[in-house]
């Protein structure tokens, strides 16, 4: 097995045997090392984003002092929920390696079928209400010079 995802791996095992966290565990990778890890700590934390994509990222992210993962690989026990794939994209790893299944996950009760199908239908109860003050924040950042940006 692959040195990173043997260590993924062992991260979840780890979390539910010592910590008593969700079956999940990933690593961040450049250049042959291991930059960063994370174990899923939504139960130990009280935070629903606490998965260990979204901890791995955190702490790769604070390490490097950037929100740019870019030439960085992730290797995650699991196929990533849209929350942390969302994360990924938006840190801009490279690569995701991934072990179990989102059908292995929903077999132990990690289903997230109803958020795929909320997105595929559209149905997201997403409800807009108008706000005239509420563009005034993007009319700022477009304009501002000195800001980062993403």
């Amino acid at each position: 097995m692959n040195t990173f995802m043997q260590k993924a791996v062992e991260l979840s095992i780890e979390n539910v045997e010592k910590k008593g966290g969700g079956p999940f565990g990933a690593v961040i990778v450049k250049n042959g090392q291991i930059f960063a890890e994370g174990a899923n700590k939504v139960t130990i934390n009280m935070d629903p984003t606490a998965h260990a994509e979204i901890v791995c990222i955190r702490n790769a992210c604070e390490k490097l002092g950037s929100f740019n993962l870019s030439g960085f690989d992730m290797y995650t026990s699991c196929f990533p929920c849209p929350m942390c794939y969302g994360a990924i994209k938006w840190a801009r790893l490279d690569n995701i390696y991934y072990a179990n299944t989102k059908e292995d996950a929903a077999n132990i009760g990690f289903s997230d079928l109803d958020i795929y199908q909320s997105i595929i239908e559209n149905n997201q109860n997403l409800i807009k209400i108008d706000n005239q003050d509420a563009i005034k924040a993007f009319k700022i950042w477009k304009n501002k010079e000195t800001k980062t940006e993403y």
